[in-house]
């Protein structure tokens, strides 16, 4: 069975009320929703997380 990932966004700090989940064939498939997610349910803008934000977010994405 092939690997894939997922991210939800309930298991962010802070987004415990929010429902939603992504799941990809890969890593950068899942960074690219988790941003469009952020964009749209969050009104986020990807570019402005630094480093350490990102290093969290990592962190959260898991192999199914």
């Amino acid at each position: 069975m092939a690997t894939a990932y997922s991210y939800a966004c309930k298991d962010c700090e802070g987004m415990e009320e929010c429902p939603g989940k992504v799941i990809a064939a890969t890593k950068d498939e899942v960074w690219k929703l988790i941003e469009l997610h952020a964009a749209v349910a969050h009104g986020e803008d990807a570019a402005d997380w630094d480093a350490e934000t990102r290093t969290y977010l990592e962190s959260l994405i898991r192999e199914e």
